[in-house]
């Protein structure tokens, strides 16, 4: 398996640009399904997942072609299974995102269980839930099946679960009636999905907001579209230059997104300077916490859209260890995902784990290379970001799980000066 060698310390400078959104591809290419006509996506990033999401795709009979650098052209004419092979549904969570689209066009999918990170219980019931109301019938064993004609109906979702929301809003486009999805996932990947939709002649209002209403339609066209840039990767470029003490500019972001990332980093004192489409992340950050009134130790937490992004707090903890000051992390949604914080105190980070959502971090703290395994994408980013602010060499494992969300992030931060090289 490869490794990271990392020779921390280096100050970093240049520009970046944000990949597509990984959390956008994967369901915009489930939606492939919902037509026999080809859908053409551009700014797809070249990551793992992806390349698993296509691999799952071919397996049902849909022709999967790139035409350059992030286009994809995906065309579900011949759809020629309703299983899925076991191992490649567990290569990837987001192969669940099949079920929505399948149940719409064939009325029936076999789904074994999904795979993808290991951040502690990860819910299926949302998606069951909602695909039984809009008429399925769901049998549940060592694999998941899946039959029934859909009819539109109302729908609380028990959580705003984004890839609930997506299988909802899949199988409610080609479903009888009109359906009203409420308490709905709004985050940028959904928006971007449900516009795809539209384009493709579903009728979807309300997008952007915790509240969408899906007029079912006969029949879905091709279409075209280009996935808005990752604001996770956006985020933790943040964190890259503040934790390496560097100026980077990082272009073609998207505002609109970025407003509670800004804010969280804001109470680590981490300034951004944004232009239109450009934001700059100055080296002279005071990197200082920035206390609550009374002198009350801040908290840094997550929550659904347009809250911070819980793919983000592994990035803000690396941070806080570098500021001056106390501060609380508390992740409210995957009850293992601060377990990784251990991997950062053998860095030097000095870190107390509360419980499994919560850990308080003291900083700045001096880190130190180390030998440390990736845990799941954005715990391994997060590592990756700490090696590269640390003194000496790192070596770290399993990067497969960085490089299944992160697009050659090797070949990228090695173009803004870091010393990172890959080995077998």
């Amino acid at each position: 398996m490869s490794s990271f060698i990392v020779e921390g310390g280096r100050t970093l400078h240049g520009h970046v640009r944000p990949a597509g959104n990984k959390n956008a591809a994967l369901p915009m290419m489930a939606a492939a399904l919902l037509t026999d006509e080809p859908v053409r996506l551009a700014n797809v990033p070249d990551i793992r997942d992806v390349l698993t999401m296509t691999e799952l795709l071919t397996a049902l009979g849909v022709r999967c072609e790139w035409s350059g650098p992030g286009a994809l052209t995906l065309q579900a004419r011949d759809v020629q299974s309703a299983a899925l092979e076991p191992a490649l549904a567990a290569r990837i969570r987001a192969s669940i995102l099949l079920a929505g689209p399948m149940l719409a066009r064939a009325g029936h999918m076999r789904l074994p269980p999904p795979g993808g990170d290991v951040i502690g219980r990860r819910r299926l019931d949302t998606h069951f839930e909602t695909l039984q109301r809009l008429g399925a019938e769901v049998e549940l064993g060592d694999e998941f099946v899946l039959r029934g004609k859909l009819r539109g109906t109302e729908i609380f979702l028990d959580e705003p679960s984004v890839t609930g929301t997506e299988n909802a809003i899949m199988a409610a486009t080609l479903a009888e009636g009109t359906s009203v999805l409420r308490n709905a996932a709004s985050e940028p990947h959904v928006q971007d999905l449900c516009r795809l939709l539209n384009r493709m002649g579903a009728r979807i209002s309300g997008i952007g907001t915790a509240e969408l209403e899906i007029e079912g339609v006969e029949r879905l066209g091709g279409a075209s579209a280009e996935l808005s840039p990752d604001h996770i990767e956006v985020g933790s470029f943040i964190g890259l230059a503040a934790v390496t003490r560097s100026e980077l500019t990082i272009g073609d972001v998207e505002p609109r997104h970025l407003l509670s990332i800004r804010l969280m980093f804001e109470r680590l004192g981490v300034l951004c300077k944004l232009d239109g489409r450009t934001l700059r992340v100055p080296a002279d950050q005071s990197l200082e916490v920035r206390m609550d009134i009374g002198q009350q130790i801040p908290k840094i937490d997550d929550g659904p859209w347009p809250n911070f992004p819980a793919d983000l707090i592994n990035i803000a903890l690396v941070v806080a260890t570098q500021c001056r000051g106390t501060v609380l992390i508390h992740e409210k949604m995957f009850e293992s995902r601060m377990f990784f914080a251990d991997k950062l105190t053998g860095l030097g980070a000095r870190i107390v784990i509360c419980d499994p959502h919560r850990a308080v971090v003291v900083g700045p703290a001096k880190l130190r290379g180390s030998v440390v395994e990736s845990p799941d994408i954005r715990a391994g980013m997060a590592i990756l970001i700490a090696a590269l602010g640390a003194e000496g060499r790192s070596q770290i494992h399993n990067i497969g799980q960085i490089e299944r969300g992160y697009e050659r992030i090797d070949e990228r931060l090695r173009e803004l000066g870091a010393s990172i090289e890959r080995v077998e």
